[in-house]
């Protein structure tokens, strides 16, 4: 560090010197040309003036560069601000000119002060500068073929990246041509760089120029704009494509090469995304305590984000895994510094400890996303799958009408419509308890179903990512499997929205615009990473996988479905079942799971009449239901049977 702090002194003082021989050479410059460059043409008397005040002149000028910050400035990032800078610093040394002969009486010809001025400009300038002219003529790095790039948007925000694009020690990219749709810019030029046309020129133009990788900078752009754009710019092949980050890093200045982002497959998403009423989220939220199971996962660990920033009085976070849990909590502490964080390890399936938990802490709203969720898995596993999500949902849903909650919200899928597979069927069970509970205490119980979330834990997108990086294949199931997608900040802030809109009872779907085919999805993302779909990177197609159908559905009957303030929000119509029956066959179910019955499947598709089993994955037919004994295997979830606890359920309220 102590060096460090000599080295900067010894280059400030370098400057210092250079600006002292620069002042006074100025001053001698102006006598020279005004006498035809001839120093013996020049009167004794002009000679002696410009000595006597030299002193004061050297002095004051180098206090006025000072206060112009031209010791302090980072040249090599030198720009018009800090041109500015010099300008301002060669009028005041003028003004200390005119007052010092004025003053001290000297004379000096008119003239002296224009070519003074003139002199000290170009001599400074020059000295300031010399580090950006530099790197213009800076050879290319011979180890690394220079990238040929197309920057879409030709206003500041363009400047700023070929400002940083010059700068960089780091990159290697050639500018070489600019687009833009307003006309009054065609045939200008930024930094040297011409603006060729509008977006009809893309492909043109990335032809012509050989571009390499295309830049949108356009901070402002709309989302239907930005996929209009991305979808012309990843038809040209063998090209990268990169965004530019939010207008308010450019407010901030915060905005560097590193930060123009890769294109991600969110920003094709074939609608716009969907906004949310947020004041009315945080007026909800605000001073209340809440829970959220399943916290440390991929939208658990975004709802807590998310709810935290709401202003909530607690927020308790219950995951049965500690490594997420912990990386969250620590994320939260640095960015919430008061916020009433409480972190649980612990299983959605133990009764008694959410019990111990509603108890303690008395959570006035629950966000209930532990579940399990790979479908393929499950289908192997489903007695794990009836465990975990139905009744882990049912365990929560009756500790929060035992303490007290205010609502409830379930995280549920658009899988639980018309099921093919043991985890939609299990989502599906899930929102029928919702409906039971609902009717059956003072808490209010809501369910919340959407589809695929891009970048979630297991989803399509890291998993073609991670097959690209290796070379390819990608595996598709099939050329027509189709689902519906959002993101993941979209399926949270629906769930919070959903939370804030509850009367009870009420399914709410989001409106996802038209389902996207997988394989488009593949073939776009291996244009963004800059490759040739079965060219470059292979699309092998694996088949459908057990439990997986070729589309989803996030409703059952269009037409029952009621509209909320938001116009992409809608709340499907409620279940209808017999509840009594339905307790009866949750008590066989639960038997059934902790009994590792063979038959669990039959008995789920007994409950939801929708659930069509996938044969594939079935065990041998001597395991028929009407065989399997159902034994108490001593689970506690707080009685010996669920009929027992629905009737203490029932004192309650």
């Amino acid at each position: 560090m102590f060096i460090k702090k000599i080295c900067l002194v010894l280059w400030k003082s370098i400057f210092v010197l250079q600006d002292i021989i620069y002042i006074n050479l100025s001053s001698f410059l102006a006598l020279w040309v005004r006498f035809n460059m001839d120093l013996s043409a020049v009167p004794p008397e002009f000679i002696d003036a410009v000595l006597s005040v030299a002193v004061i002149n050297t002095v004051g000028t180098v206090f006025i560069f000072a206060l112009c910050k031209l010791y302090t400035s980072l040249w090599r990032y030198a720009s018009t601000k800090e041109l500015l800078f010099i300008i301002q610093a060669c009028f005041g040394s003028l003004l200390l000119n005119m007052l010092g002969y004025s003053l001290m009486g000297q004379p000096i010809f008119r003239s002296y002060f224009v070519i003074y001025i003139t002199s000290l400009f170009f001599l400074v300038g020059m000295s300031r500068f010399f580090f950006r002219f530099a790197k213009l003529f800076r050879p290319s790095n011979g180890r690394q073929r220079a990238a040929r790039a197309m920057i879409i948007g030709a206003g500041e925000a363009c400047s700023v990246v070929m400002n940083e694009l010059e700068q960089s020690k780091n990159l290697n990219t050639k500018v070489c041509c600019i687009i833009d749709d307003d006309f009054r810019k065609h045939g200008t030029r930024i930094h040297g760089v011409k603006v060729v046309g509008g977006r009809e020129r893309i492909l043109q133009s990335a032809e012509k120029y050989k571009i390499t990788e295309i830049i949108v900078a356009i901070p402002s752009i709309s989302q239907k704009e930005r996929q209009e754009l991305l979808t012309i710019c990843q038809q040209v092949a063998n090209c990268e494509l990169r965004v530019l980050p939010g207008v308010y890093q450019l407010v901030r200045n915060e905005f560097n090469v590193s930060k123009c982002r890769k294109v991600r497959i969110e920003d094709l998403l074939e609608r716009n995304v969907v906004e949310l009423t947020t004041e009315k989220i945080g007026r909800y939220m605000s001073g209340k305590s809440v829970l959220v199971t399943g916290g440390a996962g991929s939208i658990g660990s975004e709802l807590c984000r998310q709810i935290a920033a709401n202003g909530v009085r607690q927020l308790i976070i219950f995951d049965i895994y500690e490594n997420n849990a912990y990386s969250l909590q620590q994320e939260l502490k640095s960015t919430y510094s008061n916020l009433d964080l409480v972190v649980l390890i612990g299983s959605v399936r133990n009764g008694r400890k959410l019990n111990n938990i509603f108890a303690k802490y008395r959570p006035n709203l629950v966000y209930h996303a532990a579940a399990h969720k790979h479908v393929p898995l499950m289908e192997y596993s489903p007695n794990e799958a009836i465990k975990n999500n139905v009744f882990g949902t049912y365990n929560t849903a009756l500790a929060a009408a035992r303490y007290g909650a205010e609502r409830f919200v379930l995280v549920s899928t658009d899988k639980a419509v018309k099921p093919t597979n043991i985890m939609g069927a299990s989502k599906r069970i899930c929102e029928m308890v919702m409906q039971l509970f609902n009717n059956r205490s003072n808490t209010e119980y809501v369910a919340v179903r959407f589809g695929n979330v891009l970048g979630s834990n297991g989803s399509v997108i890291p998993i073609f990512q991670r097959q690209i990086e290796a070379g390819g294949p990608v595996t598709v199931t099939h050329p027509d499997v189709t689902r519906y997608f959002m993101t993941i900040p979209e399926a949270v802030s629906l769930v919070l929205q959903a939370g804030a809109d509850a009367k009870g009872g009420e399914i709410f779907v989001l409106d996802m615009g038209q389902a996207v085919r997988i394989k488009d999805l593949a073939e776009k993302l291996i244009r963004l990473s800059g490759f040739t779909p079965d060219v470059d990177i292979e699309i092998k197609y694996t088949g459908l996988r057990a439990g997986e159908k070729l589309y989803e559905e996030l409703l059952i009957d269009a037409e029952n479905l009621l509209r909320t303030e938001n116009e992409l929000i809608f709340i499907d119509k409620p279940i209808e079942f017999d509840e009594n029956e339905f307790l009866l066959a949750l008590e066989r179910l639960h038997s059934a799971a902790y009994n590792e019955s063979d038959s669990i499947k039959q008995l789920v598709r007994s409950i939801v009449s929708t659930y069509e089993i996938d044969l594939k994955c079935e065990p041998p037919p001597q395991a028929m239901l009407q065989q399997v004994e159902f034994a108490d295997v001593g689970v506690d979830f707080q009685s010996d049977t669920l009929s027992d606890c629905m009737q203490k359920l029932e004192s309650i309220s």
